[in-house]
């Protein structure tokens, strides 16, 4: 099932445009919000990926992934029970790295464990408990969370000011001469809450070449 999201974009852009100027501006320009949440059975399938893809780009990302599921799926599929019956040489065939494939052992054990809950779970718990709970897994810093809450889970009001791209897009459209730094974002967009992760999509959006302009 495509999943959905839990608040409604229109109430979104008359809170953004109405709080904040500029950003209603760019809003106005770029047009309707058009995230696509992505789709993954588990937690453990969308943060697996998110390790295998870490420092990596296209085709050599998605080629180590599909081996990776391969894999998984001798075993019963994308599940934290399968990757720990996969052997550690297999998962190095398939082209994890070391310290990739400690990351990986360690998301299955803290799912097998309950750190790590279920999406049902997971829907059901603040934002904060889920930052908390998900950054014990090895190589998942808090960055890759906010990525999991904004894209899977839709939360509305999520503010990733680890990305690069949040930061670019926040100098470029405030025309701040310096790097802003990640206490002025926060405190910018405390008028953007609760909707601080549309407004994040479209930061992202403008620095998109094919962006209207």
């Amino acid at each position: 099932m495509k999943p959905k999201l839990r608040f409604k974009p229109a109430d979104a852009l008359a809170h953004l445009q109405k709080g904040d100027p500029v950003l209603g501006a760019l809003i106005d320009r770029l047009g309707p919000f058009a995230l696509e949440l992505k789709l993954a059975d588990s937690l453990f399938e969308a943060m697996l990926r998110s390790i295998v893809y870490q420092q990596l780009h296209g085709k050599a990302a998605a080629t180590i992934h599909a081996r990776v599921l391969a894999e998984l799926q001798k075993h019963g599929g994308p599940f934290p029970e399968a990757l720990a019956k996969s052997s550690d040489v297999a998962l190095r065939g398939a082209g994890l790295s070391g310290n990739k494939l400690l990351a990986v052992r360690d998301l299955a054990a803290k799912c097998l464990e309950g750190v790590v809950p279920t999406f049902s779970e997971a829907h059901e718990l603040p934002d904060e408990e889920l930052v908390t709970r998900l950054t014990t897994v090895r190589g998942i810093g808090p960055w890759t969370v906010h990525m999991l809450l904004i894209f899977y889970l839709g939360r509305p009001d999520v503010m990733p000011t680890g990305d690069f791209a949040i930061r670019l897009g926040f100098k470029k459209l405030y025309n701040k001469r310096k790097d802003p730094k990640p206490d002025a974002i926060i405190k910018h967009a405390r008028r953007w809450q609760p909707y601080r992760s549309v407004a994040s999509w479209y930061l992202w959006r403008s620095l998109d070449p094919a962006a209207p302009t």
